[in-house]
């Protein structure tokens, strides 16, 4: 069976094939009801946008793909100016990993790193450009990535696996945010804990969370089902703001002795606020955060976290979109890479 064309979308939809080219290329210049149409007519087609006149099926592009939401965080640029190696973030970390492995193969990588326009017009901007791409969890709607995954190969970094038939790599967040929360329980003594989440869509976020309420459980402490705040971008500002809020609502002997954040950024964030607040780290109270971005290094004090292997995430996900372009047919493949926790001096030890 060939594959479905801009025809038989136009066709279906009801529409000239060149309203069904605005949709991938200017979807604001097209009405919503008709946007709609179009896109739910490629969904049942099978149809993916055709970046060049070498298209997706004769797999010759010389292009893999990653897409993922802007992580940007501007308070972080901000803070490190003079040394850029200290503001790479996650995703960062990510796109290195995944470019020094496409050049070992002679692949070039291409990169969506924005929402704007929505969810479709991101994947039509790398989908028909590559021979395969990778995809963060909860970028583009799995329906989307149901269509995509019939025409080219596609790897799920981070997350749950929502797609059995693809290939999936994540880290062993709850391992490791559990790992670290007994750290600063059984090594520490401290027993009022402070856990700031990300957003309820985040699954890395939510699997951290569970890792910290297991060492609670395990140690006999109160297990909320909720973390004590959470934040929806997980930046530096937002744990500033969260820091303050804690504080704000706490007095004398209920101020907590820990907060465990669910990224580096947020932890970092933490930093700054205590310190205009005149708290401690150590001392009054310990700060932990997730991830191990290279800021995590040189900031004062030097920042306990859970060490995640974000190029060998990126590395990983290439090493998969070669084998599955070489082998389409092989059984899917679902990595869990391990992490480590870095003691430092935000919790009180001396590494």
């Amino acid at each position: 069976m060939s594959a479905p064309t801009v025809y038989d979308v136009a066709e279906r939809s009801g529409v000239s094939i060149a309203t069904v080219s605005r949709v991938y290329r200017n979807p604001d210049s097209v009405r919503a009801q008709t946007r709609d149409r179009v896109l739910e007519a490629a969904r049942t087609l099978g149809y993916v946008p055709s970046g060049n006149a070498r298209g997706l099926a004769s797999r010759t592009t010389g292009v893999l793909g990653l897409c993922f939401p802007d992580y940007a965080d501007p308070d972080a640029e901000t803070d490190a100016e003079a040394d850029d190696s200290a503001v790479m973030l996650y995703s960062d970390q990510i796109i290195r990993g995944m470019e020094r492995a496409a050049r070992r193969h002679g692949y070039a990588l291409l990169i969506a790193a924005s929402l704007v326009g929505g969810p479709e017009s991101l994947v039509a901007k790398v989908a028909g450009r590559v021979d395969g791409f990778a995809v963060l969890a909860r970028t583009v709607p799995t329906e989307d990535l149901e269509v995509i995954s019939r025409r080219l190969p596609v790897v799920m970094l981070a997350g749950p696996r929502e797609i059995d038939h693809l290939d999936h790599i994540e880290v062993a967040n709850s391992d490791g945010e559990r790992e670290l929360a007994r750290h600063l329980i059984r090594d520490h003594g401290l027993r009022r804990l402070a856990f700031v989440g990300g957003d309820r869509e985040s699954p890395d976020a939510q699997a951290r969370f569970r890792g910290y309420q297991e060492a609670c459980r395990e140690a006999g402490l109160p297990v909320a089902d909720e973390p004590d705040l959470r934040a929806g971008m997980m930046t530096q500002a937002e744990g500033e703001r969260a820091t303050d809020a804690l504080l704000d609502r706490a007095t004398g002997h209920e101020r907590p002795q820990g907060i465990l954040f669910a990224n580096d950024q947020m932890a970092i964030g933490a930093l700054h606020a205590l310190e205009r607040r005149g708290v401690r780290v150590p001392d009054d109270i310990a700060v932990t955060g997730f991830d191990g971005i290279p800021l995590s290094r040189i900031v004062r004090p030097p920042l306990t976290t859970v060490r995640q292997p974000m190029r060998r995430l990126g590395e990983e996900a290439v090493e998969l979109l070669i084998q599955r372009l070489s082998d389409p047919t092989r059984p899917p493949v679902s990595l869990m890479l391990p992490v480590s926790v870095a003691r430092r001096g935000s919790c009180g030890c001396g590494g």
